[in-house]
């Protein structure tokens, strides 16, 4: 019963985690209507960098006395989060919300491919193969050569690419290293550039709604990260984690409410494809941890 109260808590902070990432999403793309990306980007930032300090030294993990390899793994994860942040944001502004969330939906098992082509670990044919129908399902979503590909769509897909360089480097830092540290600095490292970008363009003045939509947009982004840290914390991860593809359902949810946005079949029917391999892929790595465990060195799932 304790194990199953455990997963249920982990499942809430798994869904708020997702929500809150993609309310963030919104509050952006609202205020994309009426002030440029690199100046939404840099004031949201200073607000994210000062939330994330206060909760670093309130619980006292602000800290420089770091091993230099973490250092340099940081920087890497730095470049990751500016790039992922980016292209992200620019393709949010030109394609509809539950368009680009779907794109993300291949994340997992996209992270997944990288860490056996980068990192050299193992895989069973069946996650192999959950992978690339799941890159199919890509292909349905932005459909190259289609009337609804875009130069927006490939931005989206590069933002991909930058998450995964972010979360590769993630695994490679040792355990010394907070992760409210890694944070702070991939948030700090994320304001220099969008200050740098914001120099060559015409400011416009915060009026009160965008000042609100800029602090709640911070404020989800602290909260999605909060959540997505307690998570892992809770219950079983392997049950847990499909439940990361509640963002789409969010993203589908907001984006119809504030911008009358709908997914067209082929869409909804290539995101159904990345979500059913994310969900088979998590499982088969789930069975072949719990397998590790319970026994002598076993074949990979």
């Amino acid at each position: 019963m304790n194990k199953l109260s455990d997963n249920s808590r982990g499942v809430i902070l798994m869904v708020l985690s997702m929500a809150a990432f993609t309310f963030n999403d919104a509050c952006m793309k609202i205020l994309f209507s009426s002030m440029p990306l690199f100046q939404a980007m840099f004031l949201r930032s200073i607000i994210s960098v000062i939330l994330l300090l206060a909760l670093a030294h309130y619980q006292k993990k602000l800290t420089l006395n770091l091993p230099r390899r973490d250092w340099g793994l940081i920087a890497m994860r730095t470049i990751g989060e500016i790039g992922a942040t980016y292209f992200f944001l620019t393709a949010l502004m030109n394609m509809p919300l539950a368009n680009i969330s779907a794109l993300l939906q291949i994340l997992p098992l996209a992270v997944t491919l990288a860490g056996v082509v980068f990192l050299g670990e193992k895989i069973g044919i069946r996650r192999l193969a959950a992978i690339i129908v799941g890159f199919f399902g890509v292909m349905l979503i932005i459909r190259p050569g289609g009337d609804g590909f875009s130069i927006y769509s490939i931005y989206a897909l590069i933002a991909v690419a930058f998450v995964i360089l972010r979360d590769i480097t993630a695994r490679s830092l040792s355990k010394q290293t907070p992760s409210l540290m890694v944070a702070v600095s991939s948030a700090i490292g994320i304001t220099i550039f969008a200050g740098v970008g914001a120099i060559g363009v015409d400011w416009v003045e915060v009026d009160l709604a965008s000042f609100i939509l800029l602090t709640l947009a911070a404020i989800f982004i602290f909260g999605g990260y909060i959540f997505s840290v307690s998570v892992m914390r809770i219950g079983d991860i392997g049950f847990i984690a499909p439940f990361r593809y509640t963002s789409l359902l969010w993203s589908i949810l907001l984006g119809f409410v504030f911008f009358g946005e709908l997914l067209d079949p082929l869409t909804l029917l290539g995101s159904a494809i990345v979500v059913a391999m994310g969900i088979f892929s998590f499982y088969r790595e789930h069975r072949a941890i719990k397998k590790s465990k319970n026994s002598s060195p076993s074949k990979s799932s």
